[in-house]
């Protein structure tokens, strides 16, 4: 047997198992991801805060679904898909974290040589880079997020903060959702946990689906309707 060979069976009995103890204690499982998510929701909605009320309002008014007109499938498949990409990243972040942390270890350890070497440093800097391009991409989310927040807050007359609680019903579930194996990422790195993090990735993914399907429906259908309450128009 070659040295992927036996790494891919190893990944994969190392996969089964983890999915084996998740569906025994699914609870205990998912509570800290749970909690380590909504703890980043929660940090990433006041930065967006922060960047709203730091930031000068675009006057230029532009459509907002649910409040000048009324949204489409379109604008729902829009959502979806934007958050499918945001859902990608993070579980890819996941699935390289599986990779840097237990199958290059593992592949290093039955080699020699020049390519022993490479595959012992390969790990720790691919957990570096995907540290390094998760904290650039919730900066940036938090960025842009806040920037049309600001504008947004701006075109209804109301305060960012307001705005932000009007969003509140689908923006938690959304973001919980989405930062889901990001969070089992966090916990089994500090863990050293890093042959779970493949059925780490699947657990996650099966979880997040169904919440962005109804939160984006939320989005659309019903957060626009307490916005406009709470902008008194």
């Amino acid at each position: 047997m070659s040295v992927s060979d036996l790494v891919l069976v190893q990944g994969m009995e190392d996969t089964r198992i983890a999915l084996h103890r998740f569906r025994q204690t699914p609870a205990r499982t998912l509570a800290p991801w749970l909690a380590l998510s909504f703890a980043i929701a929660c940090v990433l909605l006041f930065a967006v805060w922060v960047v709203a009320i730091s930031t000068t309002a675009d006057p230029t008014p532009f459509p907002l679904a649910g409040i000048t007109y009324d949204p489409t499938g379109i604008d729902y498949v829009h959502i979806l898909y934007r958050n499918s990409l945001v859902l990608a990243l993070h579980a890819m972040a996941c699935v390289a974290g599986f990779m840097a942390g237990s199958s290059l270890p593992l592949s290093a350890a039955n080699r020699s040589g020049i390519d022993r070497w490479v595959h012992q440093k390969a790990g720790p800097l691919a957990i570096a880079f995907v540290s390094l391009a998760t904290l650039v991409s919730l900066s940036t989310q938090a960025y842009a997020i806040g920037i049309i927040a600001s504008s947004t807050a701006g075109q209804l007359g109301i305060s960012p903060a307001l705005l932000i609680l009007g969003l509140v019903p689908h923006a938690i579930p959304e973001l919980v959702a989405l930062f889901l194996p990001l969070a089992a990422w966090m916990i089994a790195s500090r863990r050293r946990e890093w042959d779970h993090l493949l059925a780490a990735t699947a657990v996650c993914v099966a979880v997040a689906v169904p919440v962005l399907l109804a939160s984006a429906a939320t989005e659309l259908w019903i957060s626009p309707g307490l916005i406009r309450a709470l902008a008194g128009v």
